[in-house]
């Protein structure tokens, strides 16, 4: 029996989960009568959501390799258990080994609501436990509807504390990102990964240039208002100390390789988060719990 044909036994919902392949990567497809979504095994990564009726919501680009061991250039690849380099070995991924390697399927449900929900645990292996020795365990549940809701959560199955950065880190679709705003941050004080420094925003973020931004004790609301294509998405969240905005603008783009041509014009990453002195310290026996939630709240028909 092939892999999709066992997930398709064990976790198929007739007429709303199904599994296909995408390049090499297993995936479970989500039709829903608000939504339609794809969801790689590897990395619980959500890969595509498009509410009924409107544009596609979450970005992922052209070129994109699905592949093992490699990230997915879009969607919403999980940054677990560290976001950015990790502190004292430059050998270790950057943002964690999470979005790249195997998650199980564990349980699946169609709601009375009309939703679907899927949950997945994190794979552990002799490489992974090489990188992060800390005993856990890490769910990522997604529940595709009219809205998208992710939830990351961590359990520290061991007897000590430990810190734990983590990010979902979400591509989304805008018309031009020369004209879009991200709305919700004013007054934030942010890391400048581009520019250096710690100022505090003023007014809506917009993007003329390479952006790489920590915001730090954010409020769990933010938005991305979009004029070109005539919709603001919000993102709420909970569980969530920071907001990283990020676009790689032309040059950074070009040496990624994997955008495409004027690529960075049509995205932006806006990320929850708890990076940077947001860290989270999940103490022995407890479970930290981080929430997205995506949803289109104004679009013309």
């Amino acid at each position: 029996m092939s892999e999709i044909e066992s997930l398709t036994q064990q976790f198929g919902i007739a007429g709303k989960l199904g599994f296909e392949m995408v390049g090499e990567l297993a995936a479970a497809r989500v039709t829903t009568p608000f939504a339609t979504a794809t969801i790689a095994l590897q990395g619980a990564h959500v890969m595509t959501w498009q509410p009924a009726g409107q544009q596609p919501v979450i970005w992922v680009s052209k070129l994109a390799k699905y592949a093992p061991g490699k990230s997915i250039r879009g969607g919403a690849p999980v940054c677990w258990p560290w976001f950015g380099p990790h502190a004292s070995d430059a050998t270790f991924p950057g943002h964690g080994f999470a979005r790249t390697v195997p998650w199980a399927l564990v349980a699946t449900k169609a709601l009375p609501d009309g939703r679907v929900r899927l949950e997945f645990e994190l794979t552990q292996t002799d490489a992974t436990r090489a990188q992060w020795s800390h005993a856990s365990v890490v769910r990522n549940t997604i529940t595709v509807g009219e809205e998208l809701e992710v939830e990351l959560a961590t359990t520290n199955t061991g007897k000590a504390p430990f810190q734990l950065g983590q990010a979902l880190h979400t591509y989304f679709v805008v018309g031009d990102i020369r004209k879009a705003t991200v709305a919700g941050l004013e007054g934030c004080e942010y890391l400048d990964k581009v520019g250096g420094g710690r100022p505090r925003q003023q007014g809506p973020v917009t993007f003329t240039q390479e952006t790489d931004r920590i915001y730090l004790g954010t409020h769990g609301c933010c938005g991305i208002l979009d004029p070109v294509m005539d919709r603001t998405i919000l993102i709420t969240s909970t569980g969530s100390r920071s907001t990283v905005v990020w676009n790689p603008w032309i040059a950074k783009a070009e040496k990624m390789g994997d955008f495409g041509p004027d690529g960075h014009l049509g995205m932006v990453c806006v990320e929850t988060a708890n990076a940077a002195e947001d860290v989270i310290t999940l103490p022995a026996g407890e479970t930290h719990r981080m929430t997205a939630q995506y949803r289109v709240v104004a679009a013309r028909g």
